[in-house]
């Protein structure tokens, strides 16, 4: 719609009273994105209840990509950038990597961005997950769907340069003290990663060094409080393990090294 000062401004107050941290921008885009009068109201009244803003624009800016959303799928953080920015500085131009748990696809489609020589592979159990990647990656990689490892080709077995696993890390009891935007509209699956949240991250760890090359890396994000254990569990696996932190982001990100 055309831009109109007055009706920005209703709106940002509308939005500021329903809690909307960013009213202002919000406003701005959700003006951007409506096309009638009628359709601005609808996505007004849809944001005032919770739903999240990328799900209304069916779009997230992140990492200098314009990345789809499809409503239900989890949105990237942009803290997960620093784990994109960590994977590009052990990456070599044609790697071949692995975005597990991938979500919408947001961190493989960051990665061929900068790296169009990689092979790239993608997977989720969740299908509305990898329909959504697929639109995100395009002909960049391949997206499959499946529990962790198990819908891959045996033939990538011990090939994996990079493997980026964005695993769900929240305690299963911490669930319900998520911002509404989260627990109500994106997939438990992508959030809940068990008693201590990091029940996902064993598996994968556990797994992570059949299918990594020599001198290969996994990379998780998790929290702070829960990096030390979280590089326990790498130890254990067979990796040699490091954290990495980027205090402006928020973000920290555990690298473990096949020995």
């Amino acid at each position: 719609m055309r831009m109109d000062a007055a009706r920005e401004a209703e709106l940002t107050v509308r939005l500021r009273a329903a809690g909307c941290v960013f009213a202002e921008d919000e406003a701005r885009l959700i003006l951007e994105a409506a096309a009638t009068p009628a359709e601005l109201e609808a996505m007004a009244a849809k944001r005032v209840e919770g739903v999240p803003l990328e799900h209304l624009l069916g779009f997230v800016e992140f990492h200098g990509l314009r990345i789809a959303i499809d409503p239900g799928v989890f949105v990237p953080r942009q803290r997960t950038a620093f784990l994109v920015n960590t994977a590009l500085g052990l990456a070599a131009p044609d790697a071949v990597v692995l975005d597990l748990c991938c979500g919408c696809g947001a961190l493989g489609a960051a990665v061929a961005a900068a790296l169009p020589g990689i092979e790239l592979w993608a997977a989720d159990v969740d299908p509305r997950a990898t329909r959504n990647a697929r639109r995100n990656i395009h002909g960049a990689g391949r997206v499959v769907t499946g529990d962790l490892f198990e819908p891959l080709p045996r033939a990538l077995r011990g090939r994996v340069d990079i493997l980026l696993a964005n695993t769900p890390y929240v305690p299963t009891a911490a669930i319900d003290t998520m911002p509404p935007e989260a627990r109500l509209f994106e997939a438990l699956v992508a959030l809940d990663g068990g008693d201590d949240g990091l029940d996902v991250q064993r598996r994968v760890a556990a797994e992570a060094p059949l299918w990594l090359a020599a001198g290969g890396h996994l990379l998780v994000e998790t929290s702070d409080r829960q990096a030390a254990v979280t590089a326990e569990i790498f130890d254990r696996a067979g990796l040699d393990a490091r954290i990495a932190e980027d205090d402006e982001l928020g973000a920290t990100v555990v690298i473990g090294t096949l020995r």
